[in-house]
Order: structure tokens, then sequence, then C-alpha cells
């Protein structure tokens, strides 16, 4: 029990950029206001996503991390994660400024997510691998191309 409350701990650190959220009830999923959305509306690169780049890089347990937490249709990969959604159950209907706002502000979305804002540096001190301390998770290309995998992605 005490090593699920230290991850716990360490994902909510991670999340500390959440300000602006909405305010909502525990385990409350919310959209972020218009004026918050728009702020992830933008591209974060001037090189478009690259949908095949992007699935590599969210079945990549050394990189993207996605299938740590979320399953989706990935046949390949035999231990997915069941923490987080399916990443197939919104296939077909997204929209890039939602899964990009979810990727840099996931709490936004959910105040009690445990689900990292990619594009933050990591917080020092706080269990974070040594390689990840005061970097971004992932970076901006990164997240463009995953972007463009799961707006693409279909049912």
């Amino acid at each position: 029990m005490r090593a699920g409350h230290s991850a716990v701990g360490l994902c909510l650190a991670w999340l500390a950029g959440g300000a602006g959220a909405q305010v909502a009830s525990p385990g409350t999923v919310t959209a972020p206001s218009a004026l918050t959305a728009a702020r992830y509306a933008t591209p974060l690169t001037t090189q478009p996503g690259d949908p095949v780049r992007g699935r590599r890089l969210v079945v990549d347990r050394q990189q993207g991390f996605c299938l740590l937490c979320h399953s989706g249709p990935f046949p390949e990969e035999r231990f997915q994660g069941t923490l987080g959604p399916d990443l197939s159950l919104k296939a077909g209907h997204r929209v890039s400024a939602e899964v990009r706002t979810q990727l840099l502000a996931p709490t936004l979305f959910n105040p009690d997510t445990i689900m990292p804002a990619y594009g933050q540096p990591a917080t020092t001190g706080l269990r974070v691998h040594p390689q990840f301390q005061g970097k971004p998770l992932l970076q901006p290309q990164d997240i463009e191309d995953i972007v463009a995998f799961l707006v693409q992605m279909t049912p």
C-alpha cells in the first residue's frame, strides 16, 4: 500500500503545473474552459506531427510511457496498463487541441489524475529517475507526433 501512495504522490507532484483547473469534486472529469483550451490549440512545433512515429512513442515504455497506464489496439504489446482509460475509447472522435491539452495539462480534465504533464520538467528530489530530473518527459515534437497518432486513430 505504501508504494502505491508514493507513486500517486510522485505523479501528483509532476502535475503541479495545473493552475487554472476547474474546481471539481474528487474523481470528476471536467472539460477545460474555452480560454484554457485555446492556449493549447496551437501546435508546439512548425513541423506537423508524424502519426507513425507517434504510434511508436505510445507503445514505447522507455520513451512515451503511455502503455504503462493505458491500453489500446496494440496486439504486439502483451502487457498494457489498466490505470488510465483505453486509448481506443475515443478513436475517431479526437480533436488535436484536446489531445494536446490532455498531454500538457491533464489536471484540467481531472484534478485528481495521476497522469504527468508531459511537457513540464519533472521535479527533482521526488523519486524522479535521474535522466528526467528537471527535464520534460517528452519533447514538443514527440507530443505533436502522439497527438497526430491519437487524432487519426480509428475505432
